[in-house]
């Protein structure tokens, strides 16, 4: 099929239904951000959207997602959360040697 002829077709298909003018190519750049959205991890969404460097999926997309920051936020402070707690627990046991007694 001609791309031409798939970019007209689309245009048409669009035009008909009512919706507001989308482009073909925006399509892509609602599925990676819906593959993003769905926590795959980027080099997927990378090799999905035929890039070449990361650097540019991650630019590009990383950016309409807030949540996605929002999330890493959250996991890192649990992991912070979660190694102060061992640690805690070793010290009230004595396991760190250096300070035994709390």
């Amino acid at each position: 099929m001609a791309p031409d002829y798939l970019t007209y077709r689309f245009l048409k298909l669009v035009e008909e239904s009512g919706l507001p003018p989308v482009r073909l190519h925006d399509l892509r750049h609602g599925a990676a951000t819906m593959v993003l959205a769905a926590h795959v991890d980027l080099p997927v969404v990378q090799g999905q959207v035929g890039h070449a460097s990361i650097v540019l999926t991650a630019d590009t997309y990383t950016s309409v997602l807030p949540e996605l920051h929002h999330r890493a936020a959250e996991a890192t402070a649990r992991l912070v959360i979660s190694a102060a707690r061992g640690t805690a627990r070793k010290v009230r046991r004595g396991k760190c040697g250096w300070m035994t007694q709390v």
